[in-house]
Parts: structure tokens; C-alpha cells; sequence
């Protein structure tokens, strides 16, 4: 099996690891029914509501 001629330098070997930092940002969005803020196409977890359909029981 090949293997490298030469080391990689380090700053070859950072540039390539620039994105490894960058996380993925979570799209949210309001609730239409309670007004917070919640995680889109995912039921409310504060009134538990899912396209205007009570999917989880929440106690008060």
C-alpha cells in the first residue's frame, strides 16, 4: 500500500482541518400558538403542539 513521500506541514494540515471548527447552526422559528421559540418541523416542547395538533402531553 502507498504511503506519503513527505510529512504534511502543519500548516497544510491545519488549512484542512479550517472547517472542522464550524458547527451547524439549528433553524428555529416562533410557535403560532405560544409564541416561543422552537426547532422547525418539530413539535413545540413548551405546549406541545405540532401543525396545530397536540402530539405531546405536557403537564403544567
Amino acid at each position: 500500500m502507498p504511503v506519503p513521500k513527505r510529512r504534511t506541514s502543519t500548516s497544510k494540515r491545519n488549512k484542512r482541518r479550517a472547517h472542522d471548527a464550524i458547527t451547524a447552526t439549528v433553524a428555529t422559528a416562533e410557535c403560532p400558538d405560544c409564541g416561543e421559540q422552537m426547532v422547525r418541523h418539530r413539535a413545540c416542547p413548551h405546549c406541545g403542539l405540532y401543525r396545530g395538533r397536540q402530539v405531546i402531553e405536557i403537564d403544567d
